[in-house]
């Protein structure tokens, strides 16, 4: 693994310099900024939101970021977004084996296919999923997305970010969070080595993610905030031309300027891309009888104006105990008004006995029944009780209030099981 150094905490107040004596003291913005740097604010939250929801990071920089040239269109490849409205949306359950990778060359950007969204960026509300899948990394451009920040979750290969703060090793079992605004760059394996990786994208346009809140289960448990990591102030040199990728009102645009837009030499505030490794997450769960609501697993939420309905909440099924009494184990029969997406990104998920694999989606909308497929109920009717483990296994979720709406390309997709109803028959009538 490539030797970074992070800060630790979600949501800090960080302070970060690449070289000695670049970060101001007690201003912000000094008439002359230190090392003739330029003094420039990020701003992820509206500037009058409460103290304790404000996002705001000040970057101090070898050249501001407004000297680049203007952007053009180019193809939006296969990245959709909001409003989804090109195709109708199915009232059926769905779900697709993994993505191939391409045939030709693809960096982060060129390599992204949008599965399903809802909302639209222009509101600021609702998310996008795409799964990305890469065999080079990102030469000489860079990406922005002004529509909402980016939480990437790698499947298989090894990514490092390079961001405006510092960078970032996320490897599958962790997650990378992006803020909306911030321009990076990705690359494979260790370094600038080639490869291949694979994982999923939810591109949040509304409320930027943020820790859960715990209620009943008190001050400890789930994620912790020290847990997550965020960069140390690191800069590239410059090196010619550089081309900058804009994701803006659901297309691509593109734009040159004369050097590299990570020219932060150092930095404070609390709009930071962060990493978490998964496996510190504190599974919480029944130890008497009957099995809990899968919000118990939520890693991070992005709220709306509605107190507890999540635009987009990011849920994990990690490895962990199951010891209830006279309990199905596996998630139950039911029926949502919240839709659920899931991704698979090792091992089996306990809810199906086959058919879901890593890479893989499945996609249960509002009020569409789903639960165990009958080898799996079958199994978890009859068991023996006794305190089991579930190792070799990480399933996420996507849920959203709002319906996930799958585009043209995910419904027309040769990976569409065209059979996944069948994993419910066969189920006996009850003898009542």
């Amino acid at each position: 693994m490539t030797t970074l150094d992070y800060q630790s905490g979600f949501g800090n107040q960080f302070a970060s310099e690449a070289l000695p004596g670049a970060l101001p003291v007690g201003h912000n913005s000094p008439q002359q900024a230190p090392l003739g740097l330029y003094a420039e604010l990020l701003s992820g939250t509206a500037f009058t939101a409460p103290r304790d929801h404000n996002r705001r990071t000040w970057m101090y920089r070898r050249r501001p970021s407004a000297m680049h040239e203007a952007f053009a269109r180019i193809d939006d490849g296969n990245w959709r977004s909001g409003p989804f409205t090109e195709a109708e949306t199915p009232a059926n359950r769905l779900r697709w084996n993994p993505w191939p990778m391409p045939a030709g060359n693809a960096d982060f950007v060129d390599g992204m296919l949008t599965i399903a969204g809802n909302g639209d960026p222009h509101a600021q509300t609702g998310s996008a999923v795409h799964v990305y899948r890469a065999n080079r990394s990102m030469d000489g451009r860079y990406l922005v997305n002004s529509d909402g920040e980016l939480l990437i979750v790698p499947q298989h290969g090894a990514l490092l970010l390079h961001t405006e703060l510092g960078r970032l090793h996320v490897a599958p079992g962790e997650i990378a969070l992006v803020p909306r605004g911030m321009r990076f760059r990705v690359a494979l394996q260790e370094g600038e080595g080639e490869g291949e990786a694979r994982g999923y994208v939810c591109e949040n346009y509304g409320a930027p993610f943020r820790l859960p809140e715990l209620g009943p289960i008190g001050s400890n448990g789930l994620a912790n905030a020290r847990d997550f990591l965020a960069p140390m102030a690191a800069f590239e040199e410059d090196a010619g031309p550089v081309r900058i990728v804009n994701k803006f009102m659901g297309h691509l645009w593109e734009g040159t300027q004369a050097g590299t837009p990570l020219n932060v030499v150092a930095w404070h505030g609390n709009l930071t891309p962060c990493k978490y490794d998964l496996a510190r997450f504190m599974a919480i769960g029944t130890i008497s009888f009957d099995h809990p609501d899968p919000s118990i697993y939520t890693v991070l939420t992005s709220g709306t104006d509605t107190p507890g309905v999540a635009n987009c909440d990011f849920v994990i099924f990690p490895p962990r105990w199951l010891v209830a009494e006279d309990t199905f184990r596996p998630p139950w029969f039911h029926r949502n008004v919240m839709s659920e997406l899931m991704g698979l990104v090792r091992g089996v998920y306990d809810a199906k006995a086959e058919g879901f694999v890593p890479g893989g989606v499945s996609l249960h909308n509002c009020m569409l029944p789903h639960g165990p497929d009958a080898a799996t109920f079958e199994r978890a009717s009859t068991a023996e009780l006794k305190p089991h483990r579930l190792d070799n296994t990480l399933a996420f979720m996507f849920e959203s209030r709002h319906v996930f709406r799958p585009t043209a390309q995910a419904l027309g997709a040769a990976n569409l099981q065209p059979d996944y109803d069948a994993v419910w028959h066969g189920f006996r009538a009850a003898k009542a």
